[in-house]
């Protein structure tokens, strides 16, 4: 049993370390599926993508900015340590009697490094971007945790966005000059922005309870005698 108040502390900081890291390398992984909501395709990310803005406000909420920081720092490094090995492994040649074969793997883990790239970018400037307008907003607004909660993540959402879209659909493959990989054009950026954004908002607005329940937990669980 965790019998003081900083052994509770670290201690459920670590589940959310867990939570918050696992959603992002899903994220990276299922993120190369897109399916169709209406005219909007939407990559699959946006299912667990969100979940890494509740638990950096939540952070921000009960352990502080700095906390926050750290935690979004470590997630880039242990992304950017996933993608080399994953790229490795892509690169190794395969054995004839592999039970997976090398388009199959491709397919799955073979990311086209600018999206890669794109998401690593959009991802560190966000999150970091997300902590800042919650501290902003705390300020603004003390007693509303709705507000730091909402404004700061559908602000850092759009930033993300269009960071990630128009790095690795439009800038990268001008850097690459891969015949095969054309820069979207504004008219298509402008939908892909658009419909991503507008899920991510929707699902940024519909997280503030389980922020309301995960900071009272939390605190629950940290200050309980």
């Amino acid at each position: 049993m965790l019998e003081n108040t900083k052994e509770k502390s670290q201690f459920i900081f670590m589940i959310f370390s867990t939570i918050f890291v696992t959603s992002l390398i899903l994220t990276n992984v299922i993120g190369g599926k897109f399916f169709r909501i209406y005219n909007f395709q939407i990559s699959c990310s946006i299912i667990t993508y969100p979940i890494t803005f509740m638990i950096t406000d939540i952070i921000s909420e009960v352990y502080g900015e700095y906390r926050a920081n750290t935690l979004v720092k470590n997630g880039f490094a242990i992304s950017f340590f996933i993608t080399i090995i994953v790229w490795i492994a892509n690169k190794l040649p395969i054995h004839p009697e592999s039970p997976i074969d090398q388009e199959s793997f491709s397919k799955i883990f073979g990311l086209l490094p600018g999206l890669v790239f794109g998401s690593m970018i959009a991802y560190l400037f966000s999150q970091f971007i997300d902590i800042k307008l919650f501290e902003f907003f705390r300020k603004l607004a003390p007693k509303h945790l709705w507000i730091r909660n909402n404004g700061s993540t559908t602000i850092s959402q759009f930033v993300d966005t269009i960071t990630v879209v128009t790095i690795s659909l439009v800038i990268w493959p001008l850097v690459d000059q891969n015949c095969l990989i054309n820069p979207i054009n504004f008219k298509t950026w402008l939908i892909i922005v658009f419909g991503q954004y507008i899920f991510k908002a929707i699902l940024a607005l519909l997280d503030t309870p389980f922020v309301y329940l995960g900071v009272y937990l939390t605190k629950k669980a940290i200050f309980k005698k």
